[in-house]
């Protein structure tokens, strides 16, 4: 039987899913600041639209309105969509008296505000960002797992598709909080370097269930009025991205004395 799976309307990148994310996944979206993260969950939520799905976004590093200016760089209409009634943007960073905002970083409270907006919105193939999921263990990092795999059981029963951002931990090159990647059925990781004095940015799908992903690190790029695309796979290995430059030099180095082809 053929899976069913939700198109993330980023140029390249269903591609490297078999079609999109499977209806009904708990999909983890990490890397570090700058690389993409949200331009993606931006995507996501657009394409949503475009297909009728129902569609929440809840910011807890941005407001409403940020995320609503940031899609509209991309020639996608956020505040069309509120205002149609076919998006709803749930703040948790202001702490504003509104419907859609949230006072405090409370999981319970999150997730009820999230199903109260699926009923707003009504029946059907329901699509949630959470960006960033983080936010809402900071300073009690160890409760990453029990949170996410409350928010994935209860999400699920309402047949949500989740994309939840999760912050880079720089000290494990992992997503913030033990256990989260774990719980998600899907990790989609970011990457950044620096090469010759530019930021070039990467993608790689590091896990999805009940798919034949690929394995290779993909470069992106994000352009004004267009957004995201994978321009193509990076020969390297991921682990070579990572390491330090003099590393790097070394290694290329040697594979120039060994007459290797080099990308």
């Amino acid at each position: 039987m053929e899976t069913p799976r939700l198109r993330t309307g980023v140029k390249g990148l269903d591609e490297l899913l078999e079609g999109g994310i499977p209806e009904g996944f708990f999909v983890a979206v990490t890397g570090e600041p700058g690389c993409g993260k949200t331009i993606l969950s931006i995507h996501f939520i657009n394409q949503g639209i475009r297909e009728e799905d129902r569609c929440i976004y809840v910011t807890t590093e941005e407001s409403r309105e940020s995320i609503i200016r940031q899609a509209s760089q991309f020639n996608m209409d956020f505040r069309g969509a509120v205002d149609e009634g076919r998006l709803i943007i749930i703040d948790a960073l202001m702490g504003r008296e509104d419907r859609w905002s949230l006072q405090s970083l409370d999981m319970e409270t999150l997730v009820n505000k999230i199903v109260e907006a699926k009923k707003q919105l009504g029946y059907g193939r329901a699509r949630v960002v959470i960006d960033s999921i983080s936010a809402f263990w900071l300073d009690k990092p160890a409760m990453a797992r029990r949170y996410s795999y409350y928010v994935k059981k209860i999400l699920s029963k309402w047949n949500f598709t989740t994309l939840a951002v999760s912050q880079y931990a720089i000290t494990t090159s992992e997503a913030f909080g033990w256990g989260v990647e774990h719980i998600a059925d899907g990790i989609i990781r970011f990457r950044r370097i620096i090469r010759g004095g530019e930021l070039r940015r990467f993608v790689v799908v590091e896990k999805m269930r009940q798919t034949n992903h690929s394995r290779y690190l993909h470069e992106i790029d994000i352009k004004p009025g267009v957004g995201m695309i994978v321009l193509g796979p990076v020969r390297r290995r991921i682990e070579d991205e990572s390491l330090p430059p003099e590393v790097i030099k070394k290694i290329l180095k040697a594979r120039r004395k060994a007459g290797e082809e080099l990308p």
